[in-house]
């Protein structure tokens, strides 16, 4: 799938008044993917939307509340705080059966020594949707994309690799399509949804690299 096709895909994010889910749906209406921001308040998630239309310099970013996001859209990113994650789901499933949703929570903890990874029930916040959407096409991707680059246009390339992983071919090939929209970054499929633990954990470690280095530091996958 081209950017030209994805031109006629909406893309829901719900969690889009948060940083990262702002920030990956301000890069994909800069690219010409019609985006629609979800959140508890439509009134909150429709300022948001006319803060990327400015931003963006398109039209083509709207507002609603979850379910209307969730409802509206074709592909659904899921940008939610991990303590709200499984109530999220369960009240808009219904508007997502059938539909392809990416999840990118990673479930960490904080304390002095800094993050780490929560033990999850299911094995994933990815492996959680699944169960909690039995009737959506659920993918885990954009883990590990920093929301300060994202939300920087002056940052004309996003330097990142995106490990894509999921078990139904044709999303994971529409999610990694996806990255390849914004500049500089990549999608790679990154296996079934079964490996998305060390996917989601693996943020801990990144965050510890950004706090050593003061980066902003992603992956790149060599020799593909």
């Amino acid at each position: 799938m081209g950017v030209a096709e994805l031109g006629r895909v909406k893309v829901g994010v719900l969690g889009g008044t948060g940083p990262q889910g702002r920030g990956l749906a301000l890069r994909w209406a800069k690219a010409g993917i019609p985006v629609v921001i979800g959140s508890r308040s439509a009134e909150r998630a429709e300022a948001a939307a006319a803060e990327l239309r400015e931003a963006a310099g398109v039209g083509h970013v709207t507002g609603l509340d979850n379910a209307g996001c969730a409802a509206d859209a074709d592909v659904v990113l899921v940008a939610v705080p991990w303590e709200g994650h499984r109530e999220l789901l369960v009240a808009v499933r219904d508007e997502l059966a059938g539909k392809i949703v990416i999840d990118c929570v990673n479930p960490l903890g904080f304390d002095k020594q800094g993050p780490y990874a929560l033990a999850v029930e299911e094995g994933s916040a990815a492996q959680q949707a699944e169960r909690t959407l039995p009737d959506s096409r659920v993918t885990a991707a954009f883990h590990h994309v920093s929301a300060v680059l994202l939300g920087d246009l002056s940052v004309a390339e996003v330097d990142i690799d995106v490990l894509v992983l999921g078990d139904d071919r044709e999303a994971t090939d529409t999610v990694r399509a996806l990255a390849d929209a914004i500049p500089g970054m990549r999608g790679i499929y990154g296996g079934r949804l079964r490996n998305a633990h060390q996917v989601e954990a693996l943020t801990a470690n990144l965050i510890a690299v950004n706090k050593r280095y003061k980066a902003h530091a992603g992956l790149r996958i060599t020799d593909v």
